[in-house]
């Protein structure tokens, strides 16, 4: 069984000073991947042990970026999704293993007013068109703060908030289009009925003590692997970001 742990810490450095490497070492994962850095390599003293390093950090300082810890040496690296125009920023990572893919994401958000849709969905299709490619050769698992909540299920108001970004017709509608592609929502897979379960809330309004949340930080699989993943919970009693963990148990 291994486990993997996916976090959008909201700024590693911050995290540090907010028990991030406490709860790093608890967990003992295989792989703990990190969204929103907002730092380069170097610019805190992260070595855990045990642990084998990647970075891709965004061009622009104090924005964005990626990083995965693993215990396991991978057969190799990539970075980004290997489509031009989508390699500035840092939004992910995927490390090949012998039986899988494991690729870390930060997509991008809309913004308000969806002031950046068009770019969202350049990174959806050319994402899908990636993923797709890699699971032609062996499995994928896919984690990340994907930055969309999919169905109304999935945030606390969604009549309100239908067409803002994270949940718009367009974001939910690109979520659909790579499910359907060969992918499935873990969480959703095996709790499809929960309610009440968020990943993210925003600092103001005492979102969280409220839980008036989103899920929008996921592990998806190929298809022809989901029968094997053990469960997936959201660790929402961790603090230290906007985001909680979220950990997946898979046989492979």
């Amino acid at each position: 069984m291994k486990k993997f742990v996916s976090w959008n810490v909201n700024g590693l450095r911050a995290a540090l000073g907010k028990g991030f490497l406490d709860f790093f070492l608890s967990e003992d994962a295989d792989a703990f991947c990190v969204q929103e850095t907002k730092m380069q390599r170097g610019q805190a003293e992260i070595e855990p042990p045990g642990y084998e390093q990647f970075w891709n950090s965004a061009d622009k300082k104090g924005y964005s970026g990626t990083a995965v810890f693993s215990k396991t040496h991978p057969n190799s690296a990539y970075y980004d999704i290997g489509a031009a125009g989508h390699d500035t920023e840092g939004r992910s990572i995927t490390l090949e293993f012998d039986e899988f893919y494991l690729v870390n994401e930060y997509t991008p958000n809309a913004q308000d007013g969806l002031a950046r849709i068009g770019y969202r969905v350049e990174w959806e299709d050319a994402r899908r068109a990636y993923l797709k490619t890699l699971d032609a050769r062996k499995p994928v698992i896919l984690c990340g703060d994907l930055n969309v909540a999919h169905n109304e299920i999935d945030l606390k108001n969604p009549k309100s908030n239908r067409g803002n970004a994270g949940f718009s017709d367009e974001e939910r509608g690109k979520f659909g289009e790579l499910l359907a592609a060969g992918f499935t929502d873990c969480f959703r897979r095996l709790y499809p009925d929960r309610t009440g379960a968020y990943t993210w809330w925003s600092f103001r309004a005492n979102a969280r003590a409220n839980n008036t949340g989103w899920r929008i930080d996921y592990f998806l699989v190929s298809d022809r692997i989901a029968n094997r993943v053990d469960d997936v919970v959201l660790l929402d009693g961790v603090h230290g970001s906007d985001h909680c963990p979220v950990r997946l148990l898979i046989d492979i």
